[in-house]
C-alpha cells in the first residue's frame, strides 16, 4: 500500500514527497497541472530554505541575494543577513529542480485531480488512489480544505488566482480594503543591486527580486484594484530604475491572500504548505514555511501519529505568522503605515535583527 498520497506538486507538495521518499516512505503524487507550473511569487527564498532543499538533493540555478532592502520615497534602509545568502529563482526553475529530484528518486506523479476523498480508520483515497495517508498541498484556495470544511471562511476560498486580467479602476490605498491580492511580472534588465528591494507606497508594497544576470521579478501587494501598469505608477522610483526595460514574462495575479483554517488535520488527511493557511505575502516566508512544516508533517507520518501535527504545525510556523500578522497590522493603519520605513531607516539595528530572525 502506499504510504504517502500528496496531493500537488508545487513547492510544498514536493518537498513533501521527496523528504518521504528519503525516509523510505512509498510516495505517490497527485498532480493536474502540465509542468513546468508558474504562479504569482515573489521568488526569493531565504537561505534556510536554500540549505534545506540542498539537503534534500535539490540543485537550483538562480542569482543569490545578500539582504532586503526598505525604501519609499524618501528614506531607504538595508539588512544584510548574517547566516548567508539567499537564491532568487524563477518559479518555473524552483518547479523544475523539485521534479527532477522526484524523477530521480522515482516518485511517482500522476497527472489527476483528487476529487472526492473518502477515510477508514486505516486509510484514505483520492483519486483511485489508496494510501495511509494524505498530504493535501493543493495550494492558497484548496478544493481539499474545503471539501473537508477546514476553512474558516470557505467563501473567501472560492476565489481563484487569475492571470492579471483585473481591469483597470481607480486605485485605492491599500487601507482601503482587507482583501490583499499580489501581481507579478518579470523584466529584462541586469539587477542593481545584490538585495531584494521592497518598495513601499500608500497603494501597497512592490518587491523586486534579482532571479537572473539579466532579469528581475517585480511583484506588487495591494488591496487596491486596477493592472499592473496602474500599481507601478505608485512607485516612482521603481520606475525610474526599470527605465524602458522591456517585460519579459505576461503578469500572473493569486488572492485573496490571507486564508484562515480551523485545524490541519482531519482523520489521515494533512493540510501543508498554503492549504495549511496563510497570513500574507509581506516577509517573503511562505517557502520557508511551507519547507519547515512539510519535514514536520513527514515526521509525523513516519511515526504514525498524525495527531501530533497541528502542535507541531503551530511550533514551527508561529514566529513567522506572528511578525507577518504584526507587521500587517501596522501596514493597515493609516498613521501607522507611512512610518513603517523611517521606523526602519532610523532604527537600522532593529530591523536588521527582525530580518535576520525571520530568514
Amino acid at each position: 500500500m502506499i504510504d504517502l498520497l500528496v496531493a500537488g506538486a508545487g513547492p510544498a507538495g514536493a518537498a513533501t514527497a521527496i523528504r518521504a521518499a528519503l525516509a523510505g516512505l512509498d510516495v505517490v503524487v497527485l498532480e493536474p497541472r502540465e509542468a513546468p507550473i508558474d504562479k504569482a511569487c515573489g521568488e526569493g527564498i531565504a537561505h534556510s530554505a536554500v540549505a534545506y532543499l540542498s539537503r534534500l538533493g535539490v540543485e537550483l540555478q538562480g542569482r543569490p541575494f545578500h539582504g532586503i532592502r526598505y525604501l519609499d520615497a524618501a528614506h531607504s534602509v538595508d539588512a544584510r543577513f548574517r547566516a548567508g545568502p539567499g537564491l532568487g529563482v524563477r518559479r518555473t526553475e524552483l518547479h523544475r529542480g523539485l521534479r527532477r529530484r522526484l524523477d530521480e528518486l522515482g516518485v511517482p506523479v500522476v497527472r489527476a485531480r483528487v476529487g472526492e476523498i473518502s477515510q477508514t480508520p486505516s486509510t484514505v483515497t483520492a483519486a483511485g488512489h489508496t494510501a495511509r495517508y494524505l498530504a493535501a498541498a493543493d495550494g492558497l484556495h484548496s478544493p481539499i480544505r474545503r471539501q473537508l470544511g477546514l476553512g474558516v471562511d470557505p467563501a473567501a476560498g472560492n476565489s481563484r488566482p487569475t492571470r492579471s486580467s483585473l481591469s483597470p479602476r481607480a486605485v485605492r490605498p491599500a487601507g482601503a480594503g482587507s482583501t490583499r491580492r499580489g501581481l507579478r511580472q518579470h523584466f529584462a534588465i541586469r539587477p542593481w543591486s545584490d538585495l531584494v528591494e521592497v518598495y513601499w507606497s500608500s497603494l501597497g508594497e512592490a518587491y523586486v527580486t534579482p532571479v537572473a544576470d539579466d532579469l528581475v521579478g517585480v511583484a506588487v501587494l495591494t488591496s487596491a484594484r486596477g493592472s499592473f501598469d496602474d500599481h507601478l505608477r505608485a512607485f516612482p522610483r521603481l520606475r525610474a530604475r526599470l527605465g524602458d526595460a522591456p517585460p519579459a514574462s505576461g503578469v500572473l495575479g493569486a488572492g485573496p491572500l490571507r486564508q484562515r483554517v480551523r485545524r490541519r488535520v482531519a482523520g489521515r488527511v494533512l493540510l501543508v504548505g498554503d492549504s495549511a493557511g496563510y497570513v500574507d505575502a509581506l516577509t517573503g516566508e511562505g517557502i520557508a514555511v511551507a519547507l519547515r512544516t512539510s519535514a514536520e508533517l513527514v515526521d509525523c507520518v513516519v511515526a504514525d501519529r498524525p495527531e501530533d501535527y497541528e502542535a507541531a504545525w503551530r511550533r514551527v510556523s508561529w514566529e513567522c505568522r506572528a511578525l507577518t500578522a504584526s507587521l500587517l497590522w501596522a501596514r493597515n493603519r493609516s498613521l501607522l503605515a507611512p512610518r513603517i520605513v523611517p521606523a526602519a531607516a532610523a532604527l537600522p539595528g532593529v530591523y536588521g535583527a527582525i530580518v535576520n530572525r525571520l530568514t
